[in-house]
């Protein structure tokens, strides 16, 4: 039995070696680098969609907390013991206070029951045992009143959770806060508001955060998405949208200047994302702008990533209303977009610069790429794009503008678009790709002979998507993964002409979600990253500095016996990094030549990432169903002898002596 053993693998590593002989062996030229690779090659693209904000990575817990939902209720609900127990109204201060003009109004006699308030959460509130919760109100009540708060948290049974106790003072305005700690953890908790005493109490900024933010900041964000992103590496942080930034109509597009300064005076809306589905209405979706630019510039600086900011140009959503605002009237438009480079640069001096600093940061962000409009098209964007660049070149030459050719790769609109920002010398063009797998692999050589004198190519928003654009039943499995880094090759083997990539969407709310796929998945106490997550990881992990031929009987593999592959030289690290991806269901032995005069060490890293189906997924009970493997490979000289397994993306790296 030894004997016949011995014999099997014999002829087996003696047909490996056959077959290794017979397949033309891969080149890597690295001592001669090509293009240089952008350190913003590999990115984030954010928007508010799927709960990502408000319910999100934005960590407040309360939904409605002012009382601004279009139905002021919403989220809320009331509990009586008895009709005369206790009322609530709600008042409108609109002529005093436009962004916040609404407060809740609660008359209380706790001699004849007991009266509170209940808020419902994003889909619930995730509570976890033995951390601390911040629970702040703004909170009158006049002279006569004797009206305290009791906060509790209750489980989906009634069980409490944690408490405490808040007793405002006075017919003044207050701001109060307490903490308490959570004697358990739930999932889907919710928060009541107990009114006791007698009198009549007012309050408004009803807030809960969990204390350990990001960074232990007060009223901050969810720690657990924002080091996702993080271990993402960007290379840039591009916010807040999206279709998010045209609004279905103009009045509800997303302007900026209502999102910064204190809490209080940020102004809300809707969410245009609330009931755009037929399968996924949302109607309680708005944004709060607890999470405004000036925290997305400051999530940027946290994560290294490079702010890119989009602007609305003067036009909603085509797919929406195509409203436009008229060229006479752009103006205040152009204005907001110089104005945001002032806020983000400008000195402390400055009128915006000085409001960064009264937010706290002094330092300028060091915006250098500005976004105007999202995925616009036709003749009208191009008119008022001309005028955004004219206004903001006079004054900020340096500033990078972010222009697109609209919703998809190819096509009508597509052509039209491509010739005039080649006619406009557009400087940095994002395209858009949602598409089924195929279209990704047959797509891996589309910039392999793209003209090196035109524009350079943002690839702003990517994703196979298993089944139709907007299909609730599309997946985030291993085949669209598997599709997108062998797309993503071609991507960086052309980076002189691609100086920027993101997936999108980027997250998703299990219970809140309208779009399918999504980079991360998360509920209200776990989060994942998905198989498409750890392909952008991989890919932005080991990026390298410049691009090296990897070529096969010299050509680039863009899916011959169904390889794709990419190589980069990273100058700092002394490394040499190829990136091989083989879409077929069978192993492939191939002999990869590294041709370098410099020594090489003789062990190698290689990480691999694979599913024996295409149609596996992680899910929260198996978060980690695909995930990266790491292993040592011993080099033979300049020569690396691999056996690709079958459905997997491979990243080698070799270090140079």
């Amino acid at each position: 039995m030894i004997k016949r053993l011995i014999t099997v693998s014999v002829v087996l590593a003696f047909t490996i070696n056959v077959i290794a002989q017979l397949i033309k062996p891969i080149v890597v030229n690295v001592d001669q680098p090509k293009a240089e690779i952008q350190p913003t090659m590999w990115g984030i693209f954010f928007e508010d969609i799927n709960f990502a904000a408000d319910g999100g990575i934005y960590a407040e817990l309360v939904k409605n907390r002012s009382f601004e939902f279009y139905q002021p209720l919403m989220g809320w609900e009331q509990h009586a013991q008895h009709p005369a127990s206790g009322s609530l109204l709600i008042v409108n201060r609109s002529e005093v206070d436009e962004p916040n003009p609404r407060f809740a109004r609660v008359t209380i006699d706790g001699k004849l029951g007991t009266y509170y308030l209940s808020n419902e959460g994003f889909r619930g509130m995730g509570i976890r045992k033995d951390m601390q919760y911040r629970f702040s109100v703004n909170a009158c009540q006049g002279s006569r009143s004797h009206v305290q708060l009791r906060v509790e948290l209750v489980d989906s049974t009634g069980k409490t959770l944690g408490s405490a106790v808040i007793a405002p003072d006075g017919d003044v305005w207050k701001n109060y806060v307490v903490s308490f700690r959570a004697t358990d953890t739930h999932s889907k908790a919710s928060l009541n508001l107990w009114f006791e005493g007698i009198g009549t109490i007012d309050i408004d900024m009803v807030s809960l955060f969990p204390e350990n933010t990001w960074k232990n900041r007060p009223n901050g964000l969810r720690s657990d998405l924002v080091q996702l992103l993080t271990d993402l590496k960007p290379g840039f942080l591009r916010f807040p949208g999206g279709c998010i930034v045209e609004g279905r109509e103009l009045n509800t597009r997303y302007q900026w200047k209502k999102t910064i300064g204190s809490i209080e005076d940020r102004q809300m809306t809707v969410n245009r994302w609330n009931t755009e589905f037929v399968h996924r209405l949302t109607p309680d979706y708005f944004q709060t702008f607890g999470l405004g630019f000036y925290e997305y510039f400051q999530l940027a600086e946290d994560i290294g990533a490079e702010p890119l900011p989009i602007l609305n140009c003067g036009m909603a959503c085509q797919f929406n209303t195509a409203e436009v605002v008229a060229l006479d009237k752009l103006d205040p438009y152009v204005q907001d977009a110089l104005d945001l480079i002032e806020f983000a640069n400008g000195p402390t001096d400055s009128k915006w610069g000085k409001i960064r600093t009264e937010m706290g940061h002094s330092a300028p962000f060091q915006l250098k790429f500005l976004g105007i409009g999202n995925e616009q098209w036709g003749p009208q964007y191009f008119e008022r794009y001309v005028i955004f660049e004219k206004a903001i070149k006079a004054k900020y030459p340096d500033i990078i503008l972010v222009s697109g050719t609209g919703p998809s790769p190819d096509g009508d609109l597509f052509n039209f678009a491509s010739e005039e920002l080649k006619r406009l010398h557009a400087q940095l063009v994002d395209e858009h790709y949602y598409r089924k797998p195929g279209w990704f692999l047959d797509n891996a050589d589309r910039y392999d002979g793209y003209d090196r004198n035109s524009y350079k190519i943002f690839a702003g928003e990517y994703a196979a998507h298993s089944e139709l654009n907007a299909n609730p039943e599309n997946k985030n499995n291993w085949e669209s993964a598997l599709s997108e880094a062998a797309f993503m090759t071609g991507l960086e083997r052309n980076a002189d002409v691609v100086y920027m990539c993101s997936y999108a969407p980027l997250f998703a709310h299990a219970k809140g979600w309208q779009w399918t796929p999504d980079l991360i998945w998360f509920d209200n106490l776990q989060s994942y990253g998905t198989p498409n997550y750890y392909v952008q990881k991989l890919f932005s992990n080991n990026k390298g500095t410049h691009v090296l031929n990897m070529l096969q009987e010299g050509k680039p593999l863009t899916g011959q016996n169904g390889l794709f592959a990419s190589a980069a030289w990273d100058k700092n690290a002394k490394e040499i990094i190829l990136k091989v991806v083989n879409v077929t269901n069978k192993p492939r032995f191939q002999s990869i030549v590294l041709e370098t005069a410099k020594k090489l060490s003789a062990e190698a890293t290689l990480t691999i990432l694979k599913s024996e189906r295409l149609d596996e997924v992680n899910t929260f009970k198996d978060p980690e169903h695909i995930k990266p493997d790491v292993q040592k490979v011993t080099m033979k000289g300049k020569k690396a002898e691999l056996s690709v397994a079958p459905y997997s993306f491979s990243v080698l790296k070799i270090r140079q002596k």
